[in-house]
């Protein structure tokens, strides 16, 4: 049977959002949605009561495809109406010919071989006559419709996997306030200590200008950044860069168990405990525990409750940071080293379920990505 393919353009319509101005924002109106709304629920709207087309007023439900910055596709959860910001496309489908559903994986698959052709981009973005003229592969609607079922079964396994990891972070944290109580509040009455005086508290080093010169880098030693710690989820097994010998001579490391905490921009205040020796530039800070006063993971979760408060004290009129002048004298209840290993146990068995869970993941991943592929090439 002759297989059709045809360009994404031919089979939905992609509108692009508004270009809203600092000056269009208000307390009132619809919400407006922004790149950094689709990739982290937690971001507050701005609004407006700017009159704009119809094209750009976003129903719940509609599909969106962001096509600057950060690529995705995703769709509007929102009960209401909202506004759609530029450098995002508001995807009308032509449901007489196309699935929305089957359109959405398509768009996934779509997006997923754009970037391999994006590598290296300050600023990656989509050219949108290369992304409409995307093939698509466009079977029958009973077939798209099935196809879509078995993709959405996948991922619904994928979601649920995701959610029991969440889970047991959100555990961890519960077992510690069963426990200790919140370290801020201290209403149990644990005795105080200041975070110097239970751990050795360093700052990273990084000394080569330019920082970026490619001399120093691709070697064996983990580097890893900021953004390493905020993908962790709490214990740190993997790195996007390496230093070599010449690297090294000029930076810092950090042994296994030592916490480490990034203390500088959007992932102020992120910790981690790491699995293996890596080196560390001055943006992170490495926290070694004295192990006769205090153990890594009871210290990793103490942190992890003053991170809004780092936060919210931050210097507002540069990039926010934290110092060693913060951390050293930082005041934390230090409870019994007997009780604090008994945490640590606990903490264990949970992080065990978690690389489990993690394992399997990763293999779902994989098997969706392999249905997608041939679901798109016609063979599934």
């Amino acid at each position: 049977m002759t297989q059709t393919f045809v360009q994404l353009g031919s089979v939905a319509e992609f509108i692009n959002g508004a270009a809203f101005k600092p000056e269009d924002w208000g307390e009132s109106g619809l919400r407006i949605i922004r790149i950094q709304n689709l990739t982290d629920p937690s971001k507050p709207f701005n609004r407006t009561e700017r009159t704009v087309s119809e094209l750009v007023r976003v129903q719940p439900g509609d599909l969106l495809v962001s096509w600057s910055a950060t690529l995705g596709v995703f769709e509007w959860g929102g009960a209401d109406e909202a506004l759609l910001n530029q450098h995002i496309f508001r995807v009308l489908p032509n449901e007489k010919i196309v699935n929305k559903r089957y359109l959405r994986h398509g768009l996934e698959v779509a997006i997923l071989d754009m970037k391999k052709h994006l590598h290296g981009a300050t600023m990656q973005h989509i050219n949108r006559g290369e992304f409409l003229s995307t093939k698509l592969y466009l079977p029958p609607l009973e077939e798209q419709r099935r196809i879509a079922e078995i993709l959405d079964c996948a991922e619904e396994i994928r979601s649920k996997r995701r959610e029991a990891i969440a889970q047991l972070d959100s555990l961890t944290q519960a077992i510690f306030l069963e426990m200790f109580g919140n370290p801020i509040e201290n209403k149990k009455g644990w005795l105080l200590s200041q975070l110097g005086k239970v751990a050795i508290v360093e700052r990273g080093k990084f000394t080569p200008r330019p920082r970026n010169d490619p001399s120093y880098y691709g070697g064996k030693f983990p580097f890893i950044q900021t953004g390493d710690i905020s993908s962790s989820s709490g214990r740190l097994t993997k790195w996007n860069q390496t230093l070599n010998e010449k690297g090294v001579a000029v930076s810092r490391s950090f042994p296994p168990g030592t916490v480490v905490i990034a203390i500088v921009g959007a992932t102020l205040g992120m910790t981690a405990i790491l699995e293996v020796e890596v080196y560390c530039p001055d943006s992170v800070v490495g926290i070694q525990v004295h192990p006769e006063k205090a153990s890594a993971e009871y210290i990793e979760q103490v942190l992890r409750f003053w991170r809004p408060i780092f936060i919210a004290k931050a210097p507002e009129t540069a990039r926010a940071n934290i110092n060693l002048e913060t951390l050293r004298p930082l005041k934390i209840p230090v409870p019994s080293i007997e009780l604090q290993q008994e945490f640590a146990h606990r903490v264990e068995a949970v992080e065990k379920l978690k690389a489990a869970h993690r394992a399997s993941l990763s293999e779902l991943d994989a098997l969706f990505a392999s249905l997608q592929h041939r679901a798109f090439r016609g063979e599934l």
